[in-house]
């Protein structure tokens, strides 16, 4: 196979990437707009955040912003540790995943 083959169903596994990439930037942008609504005092501007944020909206946003910019590079689905896939079903469930299942159990 040359350089500019792919291996049979390649294309097809990219797509599906792609797929799975657009349907996860929807489901965390609006997953990030409930946090930032959910934050903001009824009466104050929009971009008035309640100081009173919980730590895990908190650390849910940046996770959540994060996956976006992974998203936008290209890097969505390779492991930041070992830079393996991560499985199409983690990220189904999961989006802002940040590590396949093997180094995420590293973690615990």
């Amino acid at each position: 196979m040359s350089a500019t083959q792919h291996a049979p169903g390649a294309g097809s596994r990219e797509a599906n990437m792609d797929s799975l990439a657009r349907e996860a930037r929807e489901a965390l942008r609006l997953r990030g707009d409930r946090l930032r609504a959910g934050a903001r005092a009824p009466t104050d501007g929009p971009e008035a955040v309640d100081p009173e944020l919980a730590e895990a909206d908190l650390r849910e946003l940046r996770d959540i912003e994060a996956a976006l910019a992974r998203i936008d590079r290209g890097a969505f689905g390779r492991c930041e540790r070992c830079g393996g896939a991560i499985g199409r079903q983690r990220l189904r469930a999961v989006p802002e995943a940040r590590h396949c299942i093997t180094c995420a159990t590293l973690d615990r």
